[in-house]
């Protein structure tokens, strides 16, 4: 292929990626996963921060991944800094698709406990993937400091993150099942019911925790 021809091809596939229609940037997107160009990186990275549609963010996502991560990791590292929460979530969100655990040092502190849900969880998703062997208890120390936070569907992510840490979390998580907090301690006794029984689904460890909550000690199973 003539290197004019390489040029205009790469031309086409970054007006792609900003067309008004969200089917040519999907398909902008796979077209660039699918022959994967380090001259798309820049501009995939940047998409993600601001593209408006989930199933497009989800390909600039995989089109990333289908690069190297020593050429993609550095860019999605620095988006964790960015004041745009989605940029934040996304490059998150795409790190833990990528599973380099170089990228875990950028795990802050700060990012697993966002203001934004969306980011936070991100964050958590993240950091369970990309923890190192052996840290794996203090990753679940600074996770457990979030029990009671929002609604469902942001403590089923942190319930579902500790619970991946394993065995780990079990003498944190006994201690915040009798935290002051009754929404620290509704979340708690969910997560470890759900650990038990993962079957059992997330609103009934719920609504068997708001039980146990109610009645105070005396409803704690031995």
């Amino acid at each position: 292929m003539s290197m004019a021809k390489q040029d205009t091809d790469t031309v086409r596939g970054l007006r792609g990626l900003e067309d008004s229609s969200s089917s040519v940037r999907l398909r902008a997107a796979l077209a660039v996963g699918t022959a994967p160009d380090p001259r798309f990186i820049g501009k995939l990275i940047e998409r993600c921060a601001i593209e408006p549609e989930f199933h497009v963010r989800e390909m600039l996502t995989w089109a990333l991944t289908r690069h190297p991560a020593s050429m993609t990791v550095p860019g999605l590292v620095d988006e964790l800094r960015s004041e745009r929460a989605q940029a934040r979530s996304q490059a998150l969100h795409t790190l833990s698709k990528i599973g380099d655990r170089q990228a875990w040092p950028a795990i802050t502190r700060a990012l697993l406990a966002d203001a934004d849900d969306e980011v936070a969880r991100s964050a958590w998703r993240a950091a369970v993937v990309l923890v190192p062997d052996g840290e794996e208890a203090g990753l679940a120390g600074v996770l457990m400091t979030q029990l009671g936070r929002g609604e469902r569907e942001t403590r089923l992510s942190l319930s579902r993150a500790l619970i991946a840490l394993g065995e780990v979390i079990m003498p944190i998580l006994r201690a915040a099942m009798t935290d002051a907090d009754p929404r620290v301690r509704a979340h708690a006794i969910a997560t470890e019911r759900l650990s038990r029984d993962p079957d059992a689904g997330f609103e009934f460890a719920v609504e068997e925790a708001k039980r146990v909550v109610a009645l105070g000690p005396a409803g704690q199973e031995e």
